[in-house]
């Protein structure tokens, strides 16, 4: 009757604030806790650096991390799944029919009456 017992490891849910390294996120989780003294419910932030390899999360997107070996000196958690991808907005408006230019502002110089 041999069992190995497996360790449990973390897991945090959060969205994800950063993309812009190579193969690391950065992921904000927001947890809802009582004030020590008053009692009333603070929301209280923290962010980790995630491994992610496929490099498949973007921004906004609700993730699942799960805690490793340290990979670097700010590194200790990995990608688990992407829950929920987040709604990516089109920053070229010509794609959608607006056409922007160069605009002159018309201002009133103000003046003697």
């Amino acid at each position: 009757m041999t069992e190995t017992k497996k360790a449990v490891k973390n897991e945090k849910i959060g969205a994800v604030v950063s993309n812009k390294m190579a193969k690391t996120i950065v992921v904000e989780v927001t947890r809802r806790v009582p004030h020590p003294l008053y009692k009333r419910i603070v929301s209280k932030r923290k962010k980790f650096y995630a491994h992610d390899e496929t490099e498949q999360a973007k921004v906004g997107d609700v993730v699942k991390i799960i805690e490793c070996r340290p990979m670097s000196r700010l590194k200790r958690w990995s990608l688990g799944e992407v829950l929920r991808k987040a709604v990516q907005v089109a920053t070229d408006l010509s794609s959608i029919g607006i056409v922007t230019g160069p605009e002159k502002r018309v201002t009133k110089k103000k003046g003697k009456r």
